[in-house]
């Protein structure tokens, strides 16, 4: 073996350890690449997944907002309806009250506050009322005016019971079947 043909020996080597290098390098950087671009795939597809999780959380918010304030615009307007119906019912008993009819329905409470409560009773209504309920009950009556629409209220002498058959409380007592009635 000579010189050179050891120096070529030596070249041939280390030329073959470099490319060897080079081989490797490359396919280190090949592999690198490809897992960069996967990263870059999986971000960009969990980016993806979560703004169309973010937008469809925000829809479904804004569709149930819009609902709920069509419900409560709805219910608001039924309420307006049924007060405005509930205040002309009112109105209808207030002329009831000035009807020929109404002397007729002062005497069946009369009887109806005497039966449930004795004969022992004060009857009071309305200013307007007071002739009619003098007739109706005599020495029971009591001339104390009461703001009520029409009717009467009866309470025993000593003011133990009481039967408050007033427009106003039957209405009230009422309202829930009303309302039904009117919905």
């Amino acid at each position: 073996m000579t010189l050179e043909s050891l120096v070529e020996e030596i070249r041939r080597h280390g030329q073959a350890e470099l490319d060897a290098i080079e081989r490797s390098r490359s396919a280190e950087e090949a592999r690198i690449a490809e897992d960069r671009a996967r990263k870059v795939s999986e971000i960009r597809a969990q980016s993806a997944r979560g703004i169309a999780t973010d937008s469809a959380r925000e829809r479904a918010q804004r569709l149930a907002a819009a609902h709920l304030q069509s419900r409560k615009m709805l219910y608001e307007a039924r309420e307006k309806r049924l007060a405005a119906a509930i205040e002309a019912t009112r109105t209808l008993l207030a002329d009831f009250a000035d009807s020929s009819a109404y002397p007729a329905v002062l005497k069946r409470m009369h009887a109806t506050a005497t039966e449930s409560l004795g004969k022992q009773l004060r009857v009071s209504g309305r200013a307007e009322d007071a002739t009619l309920l003098a007739k109706v009950a005599g020495k029971a009556f009591d001339s104390t005016p009461r703001p009520i629409l029409g009717g009467m209220i009866a309470e025993t002498t000593d003011g133990a019971r009481r039967l408050n058959l007033s427009f106003d409380e039957l209405l009230r007592l009422r309202e829930d079947r009303v309302r039904e009635l009117l919905a």
